[in-house]
């Protein structure tokens, strides 16, 4: 049997939960330990099992790419454009790392909207992905990616959708963890900690819903 995508790309990796273990502690300024957490693209969900939050939500549009399920976690198989399942301004903390690119652009415009309605006042859209402004050249070598986004596009397309950008950090981290630094993932403080990160090329970009929401169309 050919390997899928999931296989390739997401494949069961304790360097990986090691860096996210690393990645989360970063975050945490971020997330809400009071209200739910929700990961979009989630794969093998190793953001959410690094948090303690009252409600974990891994979504992905393939049941197969969560491998095998903790037992905390929701595993949603659903559309991340369409999120009808959960309730508007019920979430604090959402994720999508390694995930708006493989949408088109219409249907990244609909998940950001989405990601809106569903966010309480304050909450905050974390989003992690590579930065075509930064390696272009390798933007595609994923043959999954159809959307160009680069942190100046992602900033001003999420405060159309309503979002405030409190962070965006052009060269957060390399450009796939399956990268060398992975195996050197206890270097990952320090590595966060530069003011220049070699290798970077994925950014991070965050967006908060105001807590003075206003109607956008």
């Amino acid at each position: 049997m050919n390997p899928t995508y999931h296989d390739l790309r997401l494949g069961d990796d304790g360097h990986r939960r090691a860096t996210w273990r690393h990645l989360s502690k970063y975050l945490q300024r971020w997330i809400d330990p009071t209200l739910p957490a929700v990961d979009l693209g989630a794969g093998r969900s190793d953001f959410l099992k690094e948090i303690s939050v009252p409600r974990k939500i891994a979504i992905d549009n393939n049941d197969d790419a969560f491998g095998a399920k903790s037992g905390d976690i929701e595993h949603i198989v659903a559309d991340a454009t369409r999120l009808h399942m959960l309730d508007d301004g019920s979430v604090g903390t959402m994720l999508a790392s390694n995930f708006l690119e493989h949408l088109e652009r219409d249907e990244v415009s609909d998940c950001l909207e989405e990601c809106r309605r569903v966010l309480a006042p304050g909450g905050h859209l974390i989003v992690i992905q590579p930065n075509f402004r930064i390696r272009p050249e390798h933007y595609f070598d994923d043959y999954t990616h159809q959307t160009i986004i680069t942190h100046h596009s992602l900033r001003d397309w999420m405060e159309s959708k309503g979002l405030e950008v409190v962070r965006v950090e052009p060269r957060f981290l390399p450009l796939t963890l399956k990268s060398r630094l992975r195996h050197g993932h206890r270097l990952m403080p320090l590595y966060l900690a530069l003011p220049f990160r070699p290798f970077a090329s994925q950014m991070l970009v965050i967006g908060r819903r105001p807590n003075e929401d206003k109607t956008y169309d």
